[in-house]
């Protein structure tokens, strides 16, 4: 027993000495795992919800890239065009909005799961790290792609995030400019954000998301109370 904890402690994405709990005839293929009864249950799922609703936000936004255009002077006439011209496009355009408050939804109600359920504990604390960052990184989604519409919402929105990020103590000011390109909302705030949202964040998601499934699968579901 020891000697187990040892070999997780020097290294959390080793694989585990006695497979993870998996009995032998069941390690068959990457893919093989058997779940306990347990994890079978409804409030188990969100964390797979939410893995499915990534990828339907994936695709949706792909769509949508087609015919988006970044710029302050066609970013609202774009958004316009693809609800009202382009051949379901209002559709898409509803699936990628309501899919992005949904996956915030399953988030929070896998990490409360998680949370309650104490299986951010030993030997999962790695794997809760990783999910806490997740976290933020799906709203880092959300705050950047609320201000791609550019109307007066989306400004109100962004306007107000940008003021809670000026309220940080001794570097609030300077986050803001890094963040917004300027003192307050304009075309580099634009791009920043667009360039966030297709670019850097989904490879964040991607490497979190593979990281995690890394420690789940290496130290297996946690057990119930």
């Amino acid at each position: 027993m020891d000697r187990d904890v040892a070999h997780i402690a020097d290294d959390p994405l080793a694989p585990s000495k006695d497979g993870g709990g998996i009995p032998p005839d069941h390690r068959v293929g990457w893919l093989a795992r058997s779940v306990p009864v347990h994890a079978r249950s409804f409030w188990y799922c969100f964390g797979g919800l939410t893995l499915f609703t990534a990828f339907m936000l994936a695709a949706s936004g792909a769509f949508l890239a087609l015919y988006y255009e970044p710029t302050p002077d066609r970013a609202y006439a774009s958004i316009f065009y693809i609800s009202n011209y382009v051949k379901y496009g209002w559709l898409i355009r509803s699936i990628h909005g309501w899919g992005a408050r949904l996956m915030v939804a399953f988030l929070v109600v896998h990490m409360v799961r998680v949370y309650v359920t104490a299986s951010y504990k030993h030997p999962r604390e790695f794997t809760w790290v990783v999910g806490v960052l997740l976290f933020v990184v799906t709203m880092g989604f959300n705050l950047t792609g609320d201000l791609l519409p550019w109307d007066q919402k989306a400004f109100a929105t962004s306007a107000a995030a940008l003021s809670l990020l000026g309220q940080v103590p001794l570097v609030g000011d300077a986050l803001v400019r890094i963040v917004a390109g300027g003192a307050g909302l304009g075309a580099p705030t634009l791009t920043r954000f667009y360039s966030a949202h297709i670019m850097l964040l989904p490879a964040l998601l991607l490497g979190l998301v593979l990281l995690h499934f890394r420690m789940v699968r290496r130290h297996g579901i946690a057990g119930p109370l």
